[in-house]
């Protein structure tokens, strides 16, 4: 595995990744709006995105974030792992690799919303495993 900047090429396997991992959630797939122009919605507000991509360059897993305004703060979005590769240390790769990135850049603090609601399980027990805390119900944040 190996983790990139997301380039356009790889925009419809990010897209059918995460409505796979959601749906193996048991959540209705929905599609989020912002995956359909990564470049404007991260890349042109000064955020980021990556994935990961296997030694057959098919993404596996993404992770991105969006600077707060006026703040040296982010949040991080789309954090997912391919449905069948979970528990395997990819996410924890992602958002690493993403923390790393941001110490880098002077970030202090990186936020999470967890969304409200049962489909979120795996979420309320993979950010405390990485440091972040509850600072209100269903958003968590870490200082770098």
């Amino acid at each position: 595995m190996r983790i990139i900047t997301f380039e356009e090429r790889y925009r419809d396997d990010v897209i059918f990744m995460i409505l796979e991992a959601k749906n193996a959630l048991g959540r209705v797939p929905g599609l989020n709006e912002d995956l359909l122009d990564i470049k404007s919605n991260y890349f042109d507000v000064c955020g980021m995105f990556w994935i990961a991509v296997d030694e057959n360059d098919r993404v596996i897993g993404s992770i991105g974030f969006k600077p707060i305004e006026n703040s040296n703060e982010v949040w991080i979005h789309r954090v997912f792992v391919k449905y069948n590769l979970k528990h395997r240390g990819i996410g924890t790769r992602l958002l690493e690799y993403a923390e790393s990135f941001l110490k880098e850049k002077g970030k202090a603090v990186v936020h999470i919303h967890l969304g409200t609601g049962k489909e979120w399980f795996e979420s309320h027990k993979f950010y405390p495993k990485n440091g972040y805390v509850e600072y209100e119900p269903n958003y968590m944040m870490k200082k770098l």
